[in-house]
């Protein structure tokens, strides 16, 4: 077990927002919220680079001179030739810390400092071990693994940081076409960035008209949002070391405040997750990936459990 204290970190936004509107977050999250990294950069589809480009070196600068580590995240899927050239010139130019969230961007960054993201597929310890000896510093887990298979990986891979999906809607798939587009009519060549009409996701319904997923460009997400509120003292007991928070379009500052007091004893966790629930109305809280059930189940935990207690 690590033991150092746990701190917090931020994921890129995964959702189309206009320029101005990803700067002020940005600009929010530096002065006002008490997280330690920031991974910043566009992840889902690079036609979205339009937006955000013109306004990232303002938003690194603002970070940095609040005392946030920057990381800058990679292309969840690479398929055309521009977007091997701009990954290839990501890794090669930037002097910060690269997320890598494909393979492709992991043979590039082999032998050189990186972190290693979510949507990259770390099931066991001995992958994680691989990775660390390639030069992975830190690794943000999926966020489908169970308690157990958190804590196998953590306790067997010495040296490295571990990170876990702390709060957010959670990534499940991407794709080279965009269902996001073709839900609103049009082809992912001339989409039109429909995706912008729903800065925290288009949600799908089944036949039935229960909410299921979420549709984010070429992205497919979680309709639900998961909330690990009261797993953190568990989680920190076993060698985590930073809890991500997944951008969703509601006050993120809030959302860390809850998970600072939380960690540091200054509020209880159910009391934090009825005041999550009113930050974040948008979709019901889940945790089930976590406990072994179905990613969308909300497993309740009593009250009072002793740190380190399943």
């Amino acid at each position: 077990m690590d033991a150092r204290k746990p701190t917090l970190s931020l994921g890129p936004v995964l959702y189309l927002w206009d320029g101005p509107k990803w700067r002020d977050f940005y600009c929010r999250i530096a002065d006002e919220a008490p997280v330690s990294h920031v991974v910043i950069g566009e992840t889902v589809c690079s036609k979205r680079l339009h937006f955000t480009e013109p306004f990232l070196v303002d938003a690194i600068d603002r970070l940095e001179s609040a005392g946030k580590q920057v990381i800058l995240s990679t292309l969840a899927l690479v398929t055309l030739e521009r977007e091997s050239h701009y990954v290839r010139a990501l890794v090669a130019d930037s002097p910060y810390v690269v997320e890598a969230n494909d393979l492709s961007a992991l043979a590039l960054l082999e032998g050189r400092a990186h972190a290693v993201g979510p949507l990259v597929n770390v099931y066991n310890a001995a992958t994680a071990r691989l990775l660390a000896r390639r030069g992975a510093t830190s690794i943000c887990l999926p966020p489908e693994l169970p308690a157990s298979s958190i804590d196998a990986i953590v306790s067997q891979t010495p040296g490295i940081a571990f990170e876990v999906l702390a709060f957010g809607r959670m990534p499940l798939a991407i794709s080279a076409r965009c269902a996001h587009a073709r839900a609103k009519g049009h082809i992912k060549d001339n989409c039109q960035f429909v995706c912008g009409e729903d800065p925290d996701g288009l949600p799908v319904k089944t036949l039935d008209r229960q909410s299921f997923l979420a549709l984010n460009g070429v992205q497919t997400v979680s309709f639900t949002c998961q909330a690990l509120l009261t797993e953190l003292h568990e989680l920190a007991f076993q060698g985590v070391q930073r809890f991500r928070l997944s951008p969703q379009d509601c006050d993120m500052v809030a959302v860390a405040r809850l998970y600072e007091d939380v960690m540091a004893g200054r509020m209880d966790a159910e009391d934090a997750l009825q005041r999550l629930r009113q930050a974040y109305p948008a979709a019901p809280l889940s945790n089930g990936f976590h406990h072994g059930r179905e990613g969308a189940a909300w497993i309740a935990r009593a009250r009072n459990i002793a740190h380190g207690a399943t």
